[in-house]
């Protein structure tokens, strides 16, 4: 019995990151670029923003049922403050994410990099954005219902 669960312990240690990279726009950008093959799910949140704590269990959700899908990818994106790193690791793990989140430590350019993701896009956040072999296939702003996720990503995903 001991060993089970110190395998089903391991198994959820290895789902959560321990980690935080933080990046710049520019490695944001190749990122998503480098994701071309899949349906790539970008969400934009902050664990200040009550919103999108309220809308992660759905994307959890969600990540889990296409985690074995080769052509889905789902990324939260941090908007964090650098200094609030660890802050971001720790409602990692009280969260459960299993999803890759990554820190965007570029606030100071944010007049520059949001309209470069989408035009219409005023800074608020939850903000979600699908690209589909690199290209921009869908644009959310503001929370995002459980349906409404699970149908864009059904919608794009074949």
């Amino acid at each position: 019995m001991k060993i089970l669960f110190l395998f089903f312990g391991l198994m959820i240690f290895k789902a959560q990151q321990t980690k935080v990279e933080s990046v710049k726009y520019e490695d944001l950008e190749k990122r998503i670029q480098q994701e071309k093959d899949k349906l790539l799910v970008v969400n934009f949140w902050a664990t200040t923003c009550a919103p999108c704590v309220k809308e992660l269990p759905h994307f959890m959700e969600i990540n889990k049922k296409y985690s074995e899908n080769p052509k889905f990818k789902m990324i939260l994106v941090s908007l964090d403050r650098l200094v609030d790193k660890e802050r971001v690791i720790k409602f990692i793990k009280n969260k459960n994410l299993t999803a890759e989140v990554i820190l965007l430590d570029d606030i100071k350019r944010m007049n520059t990099w949001i309209p470069k993701f989408e035009k219409d896009w005023d800074g608020n956040i939850p903000v979600t954005i699908f690209y589909k072999n690199g290209e921009k296939v869908h644009f959310n702003d503001g929370e995002m219902s459980k349906e409404d996720l699970e149908n864009t990503i059904t919608k794009n995903l074949n």
